[in-house]
């Protein structure tokens, strides 16, 4: 069984709610009615445009032209039951046929933008699926739970990016984010899971991953390019490895609860900028035994803000929500995390929960089933 991440508003749709096709109707009637009583002539009568001019906005032009059309016939009725003089009725009513013409076009455009957007989504859809790859549950004695939240609605791919990947060294994690946004984002993040797929099964060495996904970025990248990375191994029972580049500390959850950042004594740069600074990042040993977990994610989990402008306690809320279970952990963890926000994130946000289970295997494996996302 697998587990794909979660994304906020996805599948939103290009069109109006269907209810809204009948308002335009509504508000002819309205006004119909409402000069009808007050026998106020020509007075209410131009507000008939109203209907056509707002079905361009919830329909399409066959719909549009028949809302301007009910338009023009009740206020020439209206007008000759009213004995409004001729060539104030005929002003109305060409006013009518002029706004419903333009309003026609409107929705005719309306509709040809919907469904070149339409395309668009179901490329990025296809992009999607093509990157995103559901990640395992459980990977030999590890427990394993994804989640991600776009900041907006329409957002399909960005720049945060992680992988889980079971190799003859053990299993194997990054997380990172991109700087920058949009295509140029997303072709590095596609960039950096594919070296460290390829390196993480190839190199028993942790560090010569890291260095393997930073040559290759120092060929590709531009110099104001660059990615921040966490990547982290279990080359065996008990042992933990972690290379942090640049990027906010994971956090080691005890057996009973108590919540540790995991700071580096040597901070690294970001990969893509090891030439400027000259420093080699460094690799950290930590004991990692049974029940313990090592949760990785991006800034746009810790630099969220509510609406007095403090930052979300990823630390507390972690420690209040903590299970056995990683995915009901970070269920209630975003959950909370959108509360503080009142609903909407301003930047992706990803979070990676591993977990410990047994200690009769290292996580090593002879098939294993590569695991890898882009955000």
């Amino acid at each position: 069984m697998s587990q794909a991440p979660h994304h906020d508003g996805d599948h939103a749709s290009t069109g109006p709610p269907a209810g809204l096709a009948v308002l335009p109707v509504l508000v002819v009637a309205v006004v119909a009615f409402v000069d009808n009583t007050k026998g106020a002539g020509t007075i209410w009568l131009p507000l008939l445009a109203a209907g056509p001019a707002l079905a361009a906005t919830t329909n399409g032009p066959r719909g549009v032209l028949c809302v301007g059309l009910l338009a023009t016939v009740l206020g020439a009725a209206l007008g000759t039951d009213q004995q409004v003089p001729t060539c104030e009725l005929v002003a109305v009513l060409s006013a009518l046929l002029a706004v419903t013409a333009a309003s026609t076009l409107a929705g005719g455009l309306r509709r040809r933008r919907e469904r070149v957007l339409a395309a668009v989504r179901s490329v990025a859809e296809a992009a999607q699926h093509a990157l995103l790859q559901p990640v395992p549950e459980t990977v030999g004695p590890f427990q394993v739970a994804v989640r991600y939240s776009a900041a907006a609605a329409e957002a399909r791919i960005g720049g945060d990016l992680y992988a889980l990947v079971p190799t003859p060294h053990g299993v194997r994690l990054i997380v990172g984010d991109v700087r920058g946004k949009g295509l140029p984002a997303v072709e590095t993040a596609a960039l950096v899971l594919g070296v460290f797929r390829e390196a993480a099964y190839d190199e028993p060495d942790l560090l010569a991953v890291v260095s393997r996904i930073e040559r290759s970025l120092a060929r590709n990248l531009g110099p104001d390019d660059f990615v921040t990375a966490v990547v982290a191994g279990c080359p065996g029972p008990g042992r933990l490895e972690v290379v942090n580049c640049g990027h906010a500390p994971p956090l080691l959850i005890s057996a009973d609860g108590e919540v540790t950042a995991v700071e580096t004594a040597r901070p690294a740069p970001p990969l893509g900028l090891r030439a400027l600074s000259g420093q080699l990042p460094h690799l950290q040993h930590l004991p990692f035994t049974e029940g313990e977990q090592l949760l990785l994610y991006t800034d746009g989990v810790t630099e969220a803000r509510d609406h007095a402008r403090e930052f979300y306690p990823l630390a507390e809320g972690v420690a209040r929500h903590v299970s056995e279970d990683p995915a009901r952990t970070l269920t209630e963890l975003h959950d909370e995390l959108l509360t503080h926000v009142g609903g909407r994130l301003h930047d992706d946000a990803a979070l990676l929960l591993l977990r410990r289970s047994a200690t009769d295997t290292d996580g090593r494996a002879a098939h294993p089933c590569p695991a890898e996302v882009v955000l």
